[in-house]
């Protein structure tokens, strides 16, 4: 699943009259570069929520096989909204992206496949290394112990790439609510692992970090 039903307001003026995945780095959406790594990974189906000037992603994925979750009436949050997509998903673990998020090197969602362990895991969050987290204000938020368990705070920043059982979803009594509710109770129970991306990683949060976004996808090309 990919989120992009948010308002982008911290990238204003560029989301005032688009949302903030139609906005191009690169030559690209961001959209697109978030769909892609989905299919390279073989990922089906790939679903994207919609709010915010929803029409014009409708628009721009028409004649795709990317199927929609509409959430014109209620923005849910990132754990609301996956929870209303979980009929169009389908049953078992999903893999949830941020498409306001830039990657170089391997592309995250095959290493979560491959990093997954049902056994011990409801989560397994990719993070990347404060010190490396281009375009990104203040500290990390996660710290991983000897066995790849995370605990809040630390050096870690989370990638916003994920995969994720859903079936505690239906627990939460709040219609709208972040995934960090979620993440919160399997830390609790010790079910919230993460791993660390090798590669580059760019925060498109606001204007500004697009030439740095550019640069660092320029350097991934030499």
């Amino acid at each position: 699943m990919i989120f992009a039903a948010g308002k982008g307001t911290r990238m204003a003026p560029l989301t005032d009259s688009r949302p903030k995945p139609l906005i191009e780095v690169g030559g690209r959406t961001l959209l697109d570069r978030a769909i892609a790594l989905g299919r390279d990974a073989g990922a089906k189906p790939i679903v994207v929520n919609t709010h915010y000037l929803g029409q014009q992603i409708r628009d721009h994925l028409q004649g795709s096989d990317v199927v929609i979750s509409d959430e014109a009436d209620k923005l849910l949050e990132t754990g609301g909204g996956l929870r209303k997509a979980l009929p169009l998903l389908g049953a078992g673990r999903v893999m949830t992206l941020n498409p306001d998020v830039i990657w170089t090197g391997p592309n995250p969602l095959p290493a979560l496949s491959m990093a997954w362990d049902a056994a011990r895991m409801d989560a397994l969050l990719m993070l990347v290394h404060a010190d490396r987290a281009r375009g990104r204000i203040g500290g990390g938020d996660f710290s991983l112990d000897h066995t790849g368990r995370i605990t809040r705070g630390g050096d870690l920043v989370y990638g916003g790439c994920q995969m994720l059982r859903t079936d505690r979803l239906g627990s939460i009594a709040e219609e709208v609510f972040s995934l960090n509710l979620l993440w919160d109770r399997m830390i609790e129970d010790g079910r919230a692992y993460g791993i660390t991306h090798p590669g580059g990683w760019c925060d498109l949060g606001r204007p500004e970090t697009i030439p740095i976004a550019e640069a660092m996808l320029a350097e991934d090309v030499v």
